[in-house]
């Protein structure tokens, strides 16, 4: 394997040594800044990359820009910074000076062999697998965390098992020791991300959200994404994957761009490589996608133009960065660093050539003329440079603090004795690896710092506003923050006052699929289509939504002692009802029921005055006026249906009826039994004149009566009735009602009472072709034709209703089949009594027998 790589790199020096004749000052990948030390650290930053070209007529003209990113250079200001603060740090390694090497980390991953060769042996023509250093000083290197970078740097440094740290966004490929033992990263997974940002579109209620991701290493985090976002109810509006090698194909841009321009979702989050084809379609994107709001992540700088006096598209960006300390005396370093303080340094001189018209040496690359009282980095507007300690340079800060403290722990614990040679220590890079990933410390910042994943805690995340006003002015200002430790529900905290908006209006933006549905409507997802789209419906009878939101899946429904108003919005209390007398139907019930018992008793006094007349006598007065008694209190007990129900009553009702119907049928049972009798005892000898002289008829009646008496107490020691109420057979209303109790005691009771009737209508029908002179036989068949039509009909017409209705039905079936009694058996006998009393004699009865 060394072999090849060691042909690969011959080949890759020899292409490069065919320049030999190109000036000095032109971009080589070998250029570096050294600074000397007892140990050095190296460091590979990325201060080249992909750019557009703004003042381009080809809109799809992209290079890789010759020039340094400034915001970038932070990274070494950082690194500059934290070796300058430990070596005046006497409790620090003392008597040890730190030094550092920083070479450009190129884009192109073709160059990385470049770096990595002339670091290992210190030249910029060299022949692989040989050193021009004297003594080795490398103990440790720093790098970026984009992927084709920092494997490569991984793979040639792990053959040395020197030790890498590399900052920027968490590289999930990196965290395998197994592959790269000696390789550290300093960002913490990013494993509440995706909740954070799914948590502030739930807070403003989007969920229509357009998702821009690169291809290739981002696949874990969008599945994180997509599964919080469908736990929350948030739909993806659009998915677009760009592919991470798609740099010369800008066709696509226009494509991408009109997808998503399309598009109704007014929110889009972007995660990915900045140094990728997404960051060159991002920046490509400043003026084809307005009014919408970006959600990412602070390694995206949302840079500009700035040629238009009007807000640009990434106004109001809301970004997501990794909360950490300030480094108080920073920004005052970032306002001494100079061309003239550090001489050495070729990236801070193109720096100056490019905004402060510093002529340089094309020989030397530095400055012909004292450059330094020019400018300032702190003058340069935001957009170029940044005096805030970014993520990504925090993390080299305290990458060479983690350094310094594990040296320092080597230094204290004296690992190495045979290290110490003509009075200097030396110390081999992979004795590092084995005390690097315990250190644990507090940085000046007060952060606590480690590499251990099991002592690193969650991440906190600080919520930036991106504010981006026309010509330079902008800022990121902090609206809020994210804790995934925190309680549900206080997770995430906002400042809604202080956030812009890239709508027009100033407004928070609105981005749904589906507009809200208003209260009384109910979503009603549309075929085909994510849940988040959807139609209003109405709500159902007797269900309600109050709350104007798309999370209304369903409507609410009532409970029973209320119902819902007519705009389905609220529960009204329902009033309790019953069959009143006051109610128009229970007013004309008592009123039948009353005029019907003055009737019975009427005709109960008609008969008693002209109890020795032959019609009277000839029908058994006793039975006549048992019969008549118990009609009356028949339509009496209807009586106890009507009114507000209480236990009493509940139980008076169905007893009342079962006795009292009973007495009154059975005696029409022993009236049948009599007449039938009455005629078969012409014959003489029959057995049947002994008994009906000896009086067992009468006890028919009593025998009946105590047979449906045992019923009814069997019933009240089961299940009694009791007082219940219906909720749902009126709108708006509870009706109190009396409730059975037994079900089946009810209809035993009933049933009993259909067996007596059935009796006493099948005798009555086998009499009925007799001698009709005062004979009753063919009106009591008529009466129990009636009265068992009555309760046949009532059955299915009392299970068809419910509430008032149930209770009025059973009300008219006694009312009805008493009168059919009433009527039926005695009206034709009142009518001969009052109307034809000439019928009404012995001699008339003889006179019709002679003439029959």
């Amino acid at each position: 394997m060394l072999t090849l790589i060691s042909f690969f790199l011959t080949l890759k020096l020899l292409m490069l040594q065919c320049n030999f004749g190109i000036p000095r000052c032109l971009y080589s990948v070998t250029d570096n800044v050294y600074q000397d030390g007892d140990q050095v650290i190296s460091a590979f930053l990325p201060f080249y990359g992909y750019q557009t070209s703004p003042n381009s007529e080809e809109t799809d003209s992209t290079h890789i820009s010759p020039q340094i990113r400034p915001n970038n250079y932070q990274y070494a200001i950082a690194l500059t910074f934290a070796i300058e603060e430990i070596n005046k740090n006497s409790l620090l390694l003392p008597n040890v000076s730190l030094g550092y090497v920083i070479y450009n980390a190129w884009p192109h991953d073709q160059w990385i062999p470049f770096n990595i060769v002339s670091w290992l042996t210190g030249e910029d023509k060299v022949i692989p697998n040989y050193t021009c250093r004297r003594e080795e000083k490398y103990m440790a290197a720093i790098t970026a965390t984009k992927w084709d970078i920092s494997s490569l740097f991984a793979t040639f440094l792990g053959l040395y098992r020197y030790p890498l740290l590399t900052f920027g966004p968490f590289e999930p490929n990196l965290n395998d020791p197994g592959k790269f033992p000696s390789v550290y990263q300093m960002a913490t997974k990013d494993s509440s991300l995706a909740l954070g940002m799914v948590s502030l579109m739930v807070h403003f209620r989007w969920n229509w959200v357009g998702l821009v991701i690169s291809e290739e290493k981002d696949v874990q985090f969008l599945s994180e994404l997509v599964r919080e976002m469908e736990r929350n109810r948030v739909c993806v509006a659009f998915l677009e994957m760009i592919p991470v090698n798609h740099m010369l194909d800008m066709n696509d841009n226009d494509v991408y761009s009109s997808q998503i321009g399309t598009n109704s979702a007014k929110i889009i989050i972007i995660y990915g490589d900045t140094d990728s084809s997404l960051g060159v379609f991002f920046r490509r994107w400043e003026h084809v996608l307005p009014w919408r709001i970006w959600v990412t992540t602070s390694q995206w700088e949302v840079t500009t133009s700035m040629q238009h006096f009007i807000l640009d598209s990434f106004h109001g960006t809301l970004i997501f960065s990794q909360h950490h300390g300030e480094i108080s005396t920073f920004k005052d370093f970032v306002k001494t660093v100079t061309p003239s303080k550090y001489p050495e340094d070729i990236f801070l001189a193109r720096l100056w050539e490019k905004y402060f018209n510093c002529t340089l040496s094309d020989a030397s690359c530095k400055p012909v003329e004292n450059c330094s009282s020019r400018g300032s980095l702190e003058l340069l507007p935001w957009y170029h440079f940044d005096t805030a300690v970014s993520d990504g340079s925090y993390h080299v800060y305290n990458a060479v603090y983690i350094l310094a403290h594990t040296l320092h722990k080597m230094l204290v614990q004296q690992v190495d004795m045979q290290a110490m040679k003509n009075g200097r220590r030396k110390y081999p890079p992979w004795k590092l690896n084995s005390i690097i990933k315990n250190v644990q410390f507090t940085n000046p910042s007060g952060d606590s710092v480690t590499l251990n994943p099991s002592e690193k805690l969650d991440v906190e995340y600080d919520i930036l506003n991106f504010w981006n006003f026309p010509q330079g002015l902008g800022y990121k200002v902090k609206v809020g923050t994210f804790s995934p430790s925190s309680p549900p529900g206080q997770q995430l905290s906002l400042l809604e006052d202080r956030i812009e908006w890239n709508t027009g209006d100033g407004k928070t933006p609105i981005s749904v699929c589906s507009e809200s549905c208003g209260p009384g409507f109910r979503k009603s997802l549309q075929e085909g289509k994510a849940i988040c789209c959807f139609d209003c419906s109405p709500c159902p009878n007797n269900e309600i939504s109050n709350d104007t939101g798309k999370y209304i899946d369903q409507c609410v429904k009532c409970p029973d002692d209320q119902y819902a108003n007519t705009e389905r919005t609220h529960c009204l209390q329902k009033s309790e009802t019953f069959l009143a007398y006051e109610n128009p139907l229970g007013m004309a019930l008592a009123g039948m029921a009353l005029c019907l018992c003055m009737l019975t008793i009427l005709i109960l006094g008609i008969f008693v005055k002209h109890q020795n007349t032959p019609v009277v006598k000839a029908n058994n007065s006793t039975l006549s006026y048992t019969l008549l008694i118990s009609l009356t209190f028949s339509f009496l007990c209807s009586l106890l249906f009507i009114g507000q129900p209480n236990t009493a009553t509940c139980i008076l009702q169905q007893i009342t009826f079962g006795i009292v119907f009973t007495v009154a049928v059975s005696t029409v049972l022993a009236k049948t039994i009599t007449v039938v009798l009455a005629f078969k005892i012409t014959t003489p000898g029959r057995w049947m004149r002994g008994l009906l002289k000896s009086g067992a008829l009468k006890f028919i009646i009593p025998i009946c009566s105590v047979t449906q008496i045992i019923f009814c107490g069997i019933w009240l020691g089961t299940s009694p009735p009791f007082v219940d109420t219906d909720a749902h057979s009126e709108h708006g209303q509870i009706i109190l009602m009396c409730n059975k109790g037994s079900v089946t005691a009810f209809y035993c009771v009933l049933g009993y009472l259909g067996a007596l009737s059935m009796g006493s209508f099948t005798v009555a029908f086998l009499a009925r072709n007799l001698p009709d002179i005062f004979n009753e036989a063919k009106y009591l068949t008529f009466s129990m034709l009636v009265f068992c039509s009555v309760w046949v009909t009532f059955l299915p017409v009392y299970h068809s209703t419910n509430g008032k209705i149930m209770v009025a039905v059973e009300v008219f079936s006694i009312l009805a089949s008493s009168a059919g009694l009433l009527g039926c058996i005695f009206f034709p006998k009142c009518y001969i009594i009052l109307m034809r009393p000439d019928k009404n004699s012995i001699k008339a009865m003889r006179d019709r027998v002679q003439w029959k």
